[in-house]
């Protein structure tokens, strides 16, 4: 057992003694790579899920020094055909690219190819190196002596270009180097297969990818892998069960993000720390991701201030990714920001629509302490001012509630042309922002014989009325009411509480006035 290679399967033993989710069923992807051209795969997923878990799975499978079956004979991959074919079959060269970050500022890439080829020497001492050889060349020796082939697994490949300062070469001498090992034509056969993970995909330099041979997964672009990035309602409605934990409440936190066709996941991290903490909260903070978006959101390209108001109101906003280098010491547009923040897991991203969005409450909370750090006073205010509309709203009163949504208007006019419905719900969606603690807030939502412009649903163990709120333009606010009743929308809603807000709003584009009329309705 070395250092780097043929490390044993002590990393999923300890993941396996501990809650597993079974994320073996990728196994068998991987397995269908193995000596095909496809055998070169970038799975990059965000902090927190499950990265270097994958990675540690995978290389307790595949390593030669070690007996996993018992590890895995429960598992999904213990039921698929290839599972006893390529079950520790393989040396295994295992990297962990951020030990080597931590340990060594200068010569990064010479100080790695060194004690690479230092254990591979260890492994296989009757094999000698040439002087001069690098760790490909000597790769080359071991093979052509054995006639084994290596499964490489590089755990956080990205960490050079995420660590070190913008302006050194170590992030262009460790993609060379990179592109020797698995570019080469060597490569195809001394390799079975080279598994990459990290946050990032592969640079692309101008616009084609440093290593092009690579099929990359990514939170843009999971392919097949979607289901095995994250933690899937089944999967954690079945551990709230087993833990006593209340899943709606564990849903409102970490669910949200769709990857690929996949359209609810969960961050896997935060809720395995909510079963252990037995609440939920944000667990965040020890990521190390908020000085990013603090960072990012602090450039405030043309646009970008609106649409995180947008975001943080529950909108969805238009983010092209495909221009983006990989590289975070490169941010040149406001959709480069945006698609950096899907990578690093506060967006999630609806690839058929191109749009990007907050997905839960843990990281609205996250990107709010971003805003806040960066003192765009003026968000802040409109926060506040949000929680003094909802308790206006929910007094019952109608003037208050009329200047609060004045003020809205007036403070977001660069967001939108004002001039029609869709227009002032979208501002009333930023008005009521706070609301979103304690209501499931939906636009459009089908009640009755029609749809209401705004509905409130309140959130369980949450004592305050529904609310459902009715816009018209250029029309009397008595319009407004009128019609909540007319659609039957209470009766509707009678299954999610016992008591009704009516709001009707209305706004007069030649006055540029607001009026509000607010009813309570019970049910009998």
């Amino acid at each position: 057992m070395g250092l780097y290679i043929n490390i044993g399967n002590a990393g999923f033993q300890s993941a396996r003694n501990g809650e597993y989710v079974d994320k073996s069923g990728m196994i068998s992807i991987i397995n269908a790579t193995l000596n095909t051209e496809r055998r070169f795969s970038c799975i990059t997923r965000a902090r927190r899920f499950g990265k270097s878990m994958a990675a540690k799975m995978l290389c307790a499978y595949y390593d030669q020094s070690c007996d996993s079956r018992s590890l895995f004979s429960d598992l999904e991959i213990a039921r698929d055909p290839s599972f006893e074919k390529h079950l520790n079959k393989y040396p295994v060269i295992y990297l962990d690219l951020t030990a080597f970050v931590t340990r060594f500022t200068d010569n990064i890439v010479k100080q790695l190819d060194a004690e690479l080829r230092k254990d591979l020497h260890a492994a296989y001492p009757q094999v000698l190196p040439n002087e001069g050889d690098d760790l490909m060349g000597y790769l080359i020796r071991v093979y052509q002596a054995t006639g084994q082939q290596f499964i490489f697994i590089i755990d956080e490949w990205d960490a050079i270009c995420r660590e070190f300062p913008t302006g050194t070469t170590a992030m262009d001498d460790y993609v060379k180097w990179l592109r020797r090992l698995f570019k080469d034509v060597q490569a195809s056969y001394i390799f079975a297969a080279v598994y990459m993970t990290g946050i990032l995909p592969v640079k692309k330099y101008k616009t084609e990818s440093a290593l092009n041979n690579f099929a990359e997964y990514s939170m843009v672009e999971p392919r097949r892998l979607a289901q095995y990035f994250g933690f899937t309602k089944d999967e954690v409605r079945a551990l709230a069960t087993k833990y006593g934990m209340d899943f709606d409440e564990l849903e409102k936190w970490y669910d949200g993000y769709q990857i690929g066709d996949e359209l609810s996941m969960f961050n896997p991290n935060s809720v395995m720390q909510a079963l252990n903490a037995g609440r939920c909260r944000s667990f965040w903070a020890s990521t190390g991701a908020f000085d990013a978006v603090a960072h990012y959101i602090q450039m405030n390209f043309e646009g970008l201030k609106d649409d995180i108001i947008r975001m943080l109101a529950g909108e969805r906003v238009k983010v092209n990714p495909t221009k983006f280098q990989n590289d975070m010491s490169i941010i040149h547009t406001k959709d480069d920001v945006l698609t950096v923040l899907i990578h690093l897991g506060y967006l999630s991203y609806n690839w058929r629509r191109d749009e990007c969005y907050l997905p839960n409450r843990e990281v609205a909370g996250e990107m709010l302490n971003a805003v806040e750090a960066n003192d765009w006073k003026p968000l802040v205010d409109a926060i506040e001012q949000s929680h003094q509309l909802l308790e206006a709203t929910l007094q019952g009163d109608a003037d208050a509630v009329a200047r609060g949504v004045e003020a809205a208007h007036d403070e977001h006019t660069s967001i939108l042309s004002y001039n029609n419905e869709n227009s002032l719900a979208c501002v009333l969606s930023i008005a009521y922002y706070y609301a979103k603690n304690d209501y499931i807030v939906h636009r459009e939502l089908a009640t009755g014989k029609g749809f209401a412009d705004l509905v409130f649903i309140p959130r369980k163990n949450v004592t305050t009325p529904a609310i459902v709120v009715e816009l018209k333009f250029n029309q009397p606010v008595q319009t407004a009411i009128d019609q909540i009743h007319q659609r039957n929308y209470p009766a509707k809603l009678r299954e999610y509480t016992g008591e009704l807000l009516l709001v009707g709003i209305s706004y007069d584009r030649e006055t540029k006035q607001h009026s509000c009329q607010i009813e309570r309705w019970e049910k009998e």
